[in-house]
């Protein structure tokens, strides 16, 4: 399902979250051309096909974010996927989502440009980088955080390293992995110290050391791989990421309170 700015004000009365349904937003600038996008809604299928309750997902355009009730459009979904395809159409509505995400401790997953975005916003509002820029919007910013890889990774298959103990490493079950890109930007070198420094914890990385997967200890699931784990997804092996994202955001919808008696006014 994916909606339109008009959508999500239209939508407005039925934004109480559904006791039986867990619904995810997948906040990006749908492009049914883009191959990545269309494997997002696949792997969802595919994992979702393997859990009992019922799962609904929404495309949810980044200009939606930019109005006043963002934060009402948000709070009506269990679990927030960024996926790729940046430059998207608001930087600042997909930085919305992530903070919303991160404060609010709502499951969040991250892919491509998704999880550069979630470094963004890392450096904007935890790190104290107002200025930290991302070269595919601002090339010229004294300040980079992401900026243009030496080498494509669009179609390349690598295999990445995971810290053991992390959620990712638990959830493939496996310290190494081997997994598809599709990007041209990533984490500046100069910048990876700095982000070791919190508590934004790097659990993967390539075989140079790059930073490739990302994830935020004590939060239920906050995680950001450079690489796509919808591209890999297959109707018989749902994709680990994608099945723990999906559980972790059925345990945000059994947390919250049952509204779905709600009466519209």
């Amino acid at each position: 399902m994916r909606l339109t700015g008009q959508d999500c004000h239209r939508d407005r009365r039925r934004r109480c979250r559904s006791s039986m349904t867990t619904r995810i937003a997948i906040v990006g600038d749908y492009d049914p051309g883009f191959e990545p996008h269309r494997a997002t809604d696949a792997a969802l299928i595919h994992a979702s096909a393997k859990l009992a309750d019922a799962i609904e997902s929404v495309w949810l355009p980044t200009a939606s974010l930019d109005e006043p009730d963002a934060l009402d459009i948000l709070a009506s979904f269990h679990g927030l996927l960024i996926p790729p395809g940046s430059p998207y159409q608001s930087l600042t509505g997909a930085l919305r989502a992530i903070r919303y995400a991160r404060e609010s401790f709502v499951p969040l997953l991250g892919t491509c440009g998704g999880f550069q975005h979630i470094i963004l916003e890392y450096a904007r509002h935890v790190l104290g980088f107002a200025d930290a820029a991302h070269a595919e919007y601002d090339p010229h910013a004294s300040r980079l955080f992401i900026s243009r890889l030496a080498c494509s990774l669009v179609g390349r298959e690598l295999v990445i390293s995971l810290r053991p103990g992390s959620l990712a490493a638990r959830l493939y079950g496996s310290t190494a992995v081997t997994e598809e890109y599709y990007c041209n930007f990533g984490v500046h070198p100069d910048h990876t110290a700095t982000l070791s420094s919190d508590d934004l914890a790097i659990v993967g990385s390539d075989a140079e050391g790059e930073v490739r997967a990302v994830e935020l200890p004590g939060h239920p699931f906050f995680v950001g791989t450079l690489f796509v784990p919808q591209l890999r997804s297959t109707p018989d092996a749902a994709h680990p990421l994608i099945l723990g994202f999906l559980a972790a955001a059925q345990q945000e919808r059994k947390a919250q309170p049952d509204h779905s008696n709600l009466k519209e006014k």
